[in-house]
């Protein structure tokens, strides 16, 4: 089955937290917490652990973000978590991953598994893509 949505960033909050050992690279690490909210076949919202290795300035980087989603798929309400990463070079998105985590489900979305994609419009416009199962 594929669901698709759009969704917002409602809040972006930077957390103070040092790696230890210290180790200093040509990008800053830096972790956050976010909330997104989410709209169409996927409805919800989400909290994030985000974590990144990015330049602001060229928007050079990397990042690694779990979700733990609640809300409703496909109409079946429930929860999962999923993961997704990808890299920048300043105009390009490449080596994107985004899969469901296993035995993460809960409610109507018991068993679920899949992969899907979150992409940027030209516009602005956020959007997600999940490709799932349920088991």
């Amino acid at each position: 089955m594929r669901a698709t949505g759009t969704f917002t960033v409602k809040s972006f909050k930077p957390a103070a937290l040092e790696p230890d050992p210290a180790v200093t690279t040509a990008l800053p690490v830096g972790v956050a917490t976010m909330e997104k909210h989410f709209e169409g076949e996927i409805e919800g919202r989400s909290a994030t652990l985000f974590t990144a290795a990015y330049d602001q300035d060229k928007g050079v980087g990397t990042y690694v973000a779990m979700e733990s989603f609640e809300g409703a798929l496909g109409g079946r309400r429930g929860a999962f978590n999923f993961v997704h990463s990808a890299t920048t070079t300043g105009s390009d998105r490449a080596a994107e991953f985004f899969t469901v985590v296993p035995a993460s489900g809960t409610g109507e979305l018991t068993g679920i598994t899949g992969t899907g994609a979150l992409t940027v419009d030209t516009d602005g416009t956020h959007r997600i893509r999940l490709d799932y199962e349920l088991g």
